[in-house]
C-alpha cells in the first residue's frame, strides 16, 4: 500500500479523465490520495473531489506563487475552513525565491499565518520551499519556539542542511519523482541519510513524473517508481520502503481515517 501525500487532483490536466487517474492509481496500490490546495479561493472545488471518492482527501491554503493574487487568509479562516471532514493539512504554503513572485515581506507573512493555523488546527503544514532555504529555516525555528506545530517539506529538492533542520525539528521530508533522475546523485544521498520513520512519497502530479515516465504528464500510480528508488538509496525493499512511508503518512496525517476503519464503522 503507498499514499501519494501530493497531488493536484483539481487541475485542468486531469479533468477528462479524473476516474481513470484515480483508478490507475488504486490498480497500482496506492490507497491514498490528498489533493493539495494552492488556492484558498479554490477550497470548494478542491473538497468537492476530496467528497467524490472514500480514498482521496484535501488541504487548505495558499501557495506562495499565489499569495500575491489572493486575498490574505487570516490563520481563524484558514482553522475553519479546515474542519472539513476531508481536510487533513493546512497548505501548501511556504517560500519560493526561484520565481519571487510575491513580495517578500507578503510571503513571509502568508507563511507564517499558514504556521499558525497548523499550530491552532493540530494539522500538519505542508510545505513549499524552492531556493529559499536560509530564511524557510529561519522562519520554522521561531515559529517552532513560539509553539509545536506538525509540517513536512514537501517536493524535497533543497539543501542538507534544510533537511538536517526540519529532522531536528521533527518535521517530515516528502521527495517526488525529481529523486529518480539521473542527475539527481545528490538528492538521493539525502535521502539516504533521512530517518525512515520521517520520509514520505509523493508525485505532486502533473508535475515531475519519475523515470521512466519522465517527459509525460505525472500521475498518482506513478508513486510507485518514486518509491522505488528512496528504498534502493536507503539500502531497504520496496515493501519496507511502502509500509514505512504509509505509516508515516498516517501518523502525520491524523485525521485521515484509514479506509478499513471508516468501512468498519460504517
Amino acid at each position: 500500500m503507498l499514499i501519494d501525500t501530493h497531488c493536484h487532483l483539481d487541475f485542468p490536466d486531469f479533468a477528462p479523465e479524473q476516474e481513470e487517474v484515480v483508478a490507475r492509481a488504486r490498480a497500482q496500490g496506492v490507497a491514498r490520495f490528498i489533493t493539495i490546495s494552492t488556492h484558498v479561493e479554490k477550497f470548494a472545488a478542491i473538497s468537492a473531489i476530496a467528497e467524490r471518492y472514500e480514498d482521496v482527501f484535501c488541504t487548505v491554503g495558499t501557495h506562495p506563487n499565489h499569495a500575491h493574487e489572493e486575498r490574505e487568509a487570516s490563520a481563524a479562516e484558514l482553522v475553519a475552513l479546515a474542519r472539513h471532514e476531508k481536510c487533513v493539512g493546512i497548505g501548501e504554503a511556504g517560500l519560493d525565491y526561484h520565481y519571487d513572485k510575491a513580495p517578500r515581506e507578503l510571503a513571509h507573512r502568508v507563511f507564517r499565518a499558514h504556521i499558525a493555523a497548523a499550530r491552532e488546527s493540530g494539522l500538519p503544514l505542508v510545505i513549499h520551499s524552492r531556493d529559499a532555504d536560509a530564511d524557510c529555516a529561519e522562519i520554522l525555528r521561531e515559529e517552532m519556539g513560539k509553539g509545536a506545530f506538525k509540517a513536512l517539506l514537501h517536493c524535497f529538492t533543497s539543501s542538507r542542511a534544510l533537511a538536517e533542520t526540519a529532522v531536528e525539528l521533527g518535521l517530515y521530508i516528502s521527495f517526488s519523482g525529481v529523486v529518480t533522475f539521473k542527475n539527481s546523485g545528490e538528492l538521493r544521498e539525502i535521502a539516504r541519510d533521512v530517518p525512515l520513520e520521517r520520509l514520505l512519497v509523493e508525485t505532486d502530479a502533473p508535475f515531475l513524473a519519475p523515470v521512466p515516465h519522465r517527459g509525460k504528464r505525472n500521475e498518482p500510480a506513478y508513486v510507485a517508481d518514486t518509491a522505488r528508488t528512496l528504498a534502493a538509496a536507503k539500502g531497504v525493499s520496496f515493501e519496507e520502503m511502502a509500509a514505512q512511508t504509509t505509516a508515516n503518512a498516517l501518523a502525520l496525517f491524523s485525521k485521515m481515517t484509514p479506509i478499513e476503519t471508516r468501512r468498519a464503522a460504517e
